[in-house]
């Protein structure tokens, strides 16, 4: 039987709630400082979001939901100004700390680092903005990899930012569980052959996790315990290490 010898978080969604009042803040405010008319609303950004990746979201807005602007002649260098502008944006809330972990997140992450296992980063969020949040909340030098952004060809639902942590870490899908809160996040991991715990958010919490290994609320603490939306706790009041090792 397969030790468990890793925990890999997505970011997005997972470590925090970032995407309604995170980026859909900083988008907007970027899009304002353009000069620009859109605004993302939380229902239309819950529909961005099937696409992942905050330049590729910006593209799909264009063709699907404002085909009638007027693109610039270097599109794709309109889009990377946009989103780095909508990345300081960001990395300003996140410093005034608008934006905690979820529930259980600390705690666990401390929990596994005290038992020796190994814990690593994989999201399509921008580096900077990864660090950011772990700056402000965790520790970066906590993860012992931390894959984000276009370091890798293919976004999730692609398995191919998995395979890339797995390949650091030097481990098979076996010895590892991951974190994730949306479909493409379990899709991609499943495809790697990764079991995946999943806590929803607003956002997720309608979409198809029938691949997931546990589905919850969140991670859960002592004085707020995880509620099951599809699996077994096994007794246990909210995810521990304990747990993590019978799932493995």
């Amino acid at each position: 039987m397969a030790k468990l010898q890793a925990l890999i978080f997505d970011v997005d969604g997972t470590l925090a709630e970032t995407e309604r009042d995170g980026h859909r803040l900083a988008f907007n405010q970027a899009f304002n400082q353009a000069q620009l008319t859109w605004d993302w609303s939380v229902s239309i950004y819950g529909q961005l979001l099937t696409v992942a990746g905050g330049k590729e979201r910006i593209r799909f807005y264009l063709e699907q939901y404002n085909p009638q602007f007027e693109k610039p002649t270097n599109l794709a260098q309109f889009i990377t100004q946009l989103h780095q502008s909508k990345t300081e944006f960001y990395q300003e809330l996140l410093s005034q700390g608008e934006i905690p972990l979820r529930p259980g997140v600390k705690r666990l992450i401390e929990e596994a680092r005290s038992q020796g296992i190994r814990i690593a980063i994989a999201t399509t969020s921008a580096l900077p903005n990864v660090l950011a949040l772990l700056e402000r909340t965790l520790d970066p030098t906590w993860f012992e990899v931390i894959a984000a952004g276009d370091i890798v060809p293919a976004k999730k639902p692609a398995p191919d930012i998995y395979n890339y942590v797995l390949d650091k870490l030097g481990l098979t899908p076996s010895e590892c569980l991951v974190f994730e809160d949306s479909f493409h996040g379990l899709q991609a991991a499943t495809k790697a052959g990764l079991k995946t715990i999943v806590t929803v958010n607003d956002y997720t919490k309608n979409q198809d996790f029938s691949e997931a290994i546990l589905v919850l609320d969140h991670l859960g603490e002592s004085d707020l315990p995880s509620t099951v939306i599809r699996g077994d706790l096994r007794n246990h009041p909210y995810v521990d290490l304990a747990l993590l090792e019978k799932l493995v």
